[in-house]
């Protein structure tokens, strides 16, 4: 059999008219196929979904260049060209699920002789077929259409005006008191004499961690909760009022019960119920963690009544370093970034039997660097990932993996792209945290990236699920001996394992208030979903008041931010659903051996190597040799 080979990319230049061309090119062939499958259908079922699988491929790979290209490449020119690629892959998407000759095809086909992955495929197509409102008549059907093709051109612009709505402000050289000497030192004060801060994460995690100055954090924070404001206010309206009108349409009573209805939780309702479990769990040591918090601003500010959350990280930061004896600025001086991602390497090589390769290939922009991954015992293939961690103009602002091509086996090689915003010297520990986490995604990507199905492939699971391997790969970057083997400061000392200690006692501190702060967010999404609220200011603050516990930000809207409300809709609850498997996952697993061979090789064979080939219960139940439960999440949060 021939070796697959990784997707060409283009010298830096030709990206224009290779996206141009690329684009043009896969829709016409994806239409073609479509249109084969109905003018001539295979004799048989299963020779019909390979015929599907080939259109799926075709559509996918358009999808993925253009969601990728149009968030991170340089060229302003490009983005658009980008973004033009995956609305065009979106519409062609909502086309084909309402076409009732294409649905007709797989309707009558006779699935007796398929096997188990072939039903499962043939299942999920008929349920794609239903959703997408293939069976309603032809006005409501291409009210439908509308409805999508908008909805797609508004995620878009949402996603925009966040990547491009960079903000900043201006700080005299003395409001940089308490930040690292290094962060200083990377911000000279310009002709005006002040200093620049923006809202990118490497300025703004730091400068809320350790200024002391709480005027310039507040500004700062203000500055970070009204990009996209006021310009996403209508643009999410509209999307809101859209999706509840789509979902009546699709015979749903509302868009969370539409969204949850092919996820684990399996309705809107029990999103709510979900959100206040948790925010009831989380009541005693939230409130327990805020009152040593508020105690130490009163040293400060005897008159303090709430801790504000421009001072919550400032804070607790204190807290840590005073009560833990945990110095963060101490912590950072051992996380260079070219050794933690080093280590990052090592680490997952080594637990998950893989061998990173650095590929010398194009790459569209030079701080991304490239990396072939293949199979430690044999040198089988598993695909290439590209490392894109630096923060740019016009970049994506947060951190995601982003897929380039969906793997499928004895077709195409799992391809992945990690999107970050790190410094490019000394990372605070929870960039280093965000790192495993992401790269999480990226290996899930690549190990379930060798299905026979595209539709199965890689992070295919439901999409509550999808977020705790990537919560559980965070536990190795808080273990004493895993941190020891690549952290080191600049004189070549490896943290103390003491100090790890120390910190994973500290990192406890807050765990009840961040787990508030979450539901608080998830409420947003949910209930902002449920009620498109005409005044969203007000109902954010009142979401703000029931679930954090720190107050609302005079000044701010911070939905028009929040990316999370296109990608992930009215479900951002799945982040801490998926953290109560991901507890109960990382149970198997004995701390004082975290690269047990067995129980690694066991966790990557049977829950990251299946892709999307079973639910995602059964891939937890297949590792742990039960159904998931809530009791590992639990304890951890009442510790």
């Amino acid at each position: 059999m021939t070796e697959l080979a990784p997707l060409s990319l283009p010298a830096a230049e030709a990206y224009l008219p290779w996206v141009t061309s690329s684009t043009e090119s896969l829709l016409a062939d994806a239409r073609a196929q479509a249109e084969a499958i109905k003018a001539d259908p295979p004799d048989d079922a299963l020779a019909t979904l390979e015929a599907w699988n080939d259109l799926e491929i075709i559509l996918g790979n358009l999808s993925a260049r253009g969601e990728l290209f149009s968030e991170v490449h340089p060229d302003a020119g490009v983005r658009e060209a980008a973004e033009q690629a995956a609305l065009e892959a979106r519409k062609l998407a909502t086309e084909l699920g309402l076409d009732t000759d294409l649905y007709a095809v797989f309707a009558g086909l006779d699935a007796s002789g398929l096997d188990e992955e072939a039903s499962r495929l043939l299942e999920r197509i008929l349920r794609s077929f239903r959703r997408s409102g293939v069976a309603a008549d032809e006005a409501t059907r291409a009210r439908i259409k509308e409805i999508r093709d908008r909805l797609t051109v508004l995620g878009q612009t949402f996603a925009r005006t966040i990547r491009e709505g960079t903000r900043s402000i201006k700080v005299t050289p003395d409001q940089l008191d308490g930040l690292p000497a290094d962060w200083i030192e990377a911000h000279p004060a310009g002709e005006d004499g002040l200093v620049t801060v923006t809202t990118d994460y490497p300025d703004a995690i730091p400068f809320r961690t350790f200024a002391h100055d709480a005027t310039a954090r507040h500004d700062l924070l203000v500055a970070s909760l009204t990009v996209g404001y006021p310009d996403n206010v209508e643009v999410l309206r509209e999307i809101f009022g859209l999706r509840a009108e789509l979902a009546t349409l699709l015979g749903y009573d509302s868009w969370p019960d539409f969204d949850a209805e092919v996820k684990m939780i399996g309705s809107g309702a029990a999103i709510g119920e979900f959100i206040d479990k948790i925010t009831d769990a989380a009541a005693e040591p939230a409130e327990r963690d805020l009152g040593v918090l508020l105690e130490r601003l009163r040293q400060d500010r005897p008159d303090a009544d709430r801790v504000q959350s421009w001072d919550a990280s400032y804070y607790s930061e204190l807290v840590r370093k005073e009560q833990h004896d945990v110095d963060a600025q101490l912590v950072r001086t051992y996380f260079d970034f070219g050794k933690v991602r080093a280590g990052l390497l090592a680490v997952t090589g080594r637990l998950f039997g893989l061998t990173y390769v650095p590929a010398e290939v194009p790459v569209w922009d030079p701080a991304v660097t490239a990396f072939d991954v293949t199979r430690t015992d044999d040198g089988t293939p598993v695909g290439r990932i590209y490392l894109d961690l630096h923060p740019r103009e016009g970049k994506f602002k947060h951190a995601a993996q982003f897929t380039l091509t969906s793997g499928v086996a004895g077709r195409q090689l799992p391809e992945g792209t990690l999107v970050c915003n790190f410094p490019t010297g000394l990372m605070e520990h929870s960039d280093v945290v965000t790192l495993f986490h992401e790269f999480g995604h990226l290996v899930h990507h690549l190990v379930g990236g060798h299905q026979r199905w595209a539709e199965f492939s890689g992070v295919a699971t439901e999409w509550d699920f999808v977020e705790a391997p990537s919560q559980m790969l965070e536990e190795w970057a808080w273990d004493a001996e895993v941190l020891g083997s690549f952290a080191t400061n600049a004189a070549g000392e490896a943290i103390p394992a003491a100090l790890v200690d120390r910190m994973r006692a500290a990192d406890d501190f807050g765990k009840g208030y961040f787990a508030r702060t979450q539901m608080f967010y998830a409420a947003l999404a949910y209930r902002l979903h449920l009620e498109n609220p005409d005044d969203l200011v007000a109902r954010t603050r009142e979401l703000q008041e029931q679930y954090s516990l720190f107050p609302y930000v005079e000044g701010t809207c911070m939905p028009t931010s929040f990316g999370h409300l296109d990608g992930y809709n009215s479900g951002y609850y799945t982040y801490m659903w998926s953290l109560v498997i991901a507890k109960d996952l990382f149970s198997a697993f004995d701390p004082d051996h975290l690269f047990d061979p067995a129980v690694a090789t066991r966790y990557r064979d049977l829950v990251l190597a299946a892709g999307g080939t079973k639910d995602a219960a059964d891939l937890v139940a297949d590792f742990l040799g039960r159904p998931y439960n809530f009791d590992a999440y639990a304890a951890w949060l009442a510790s």
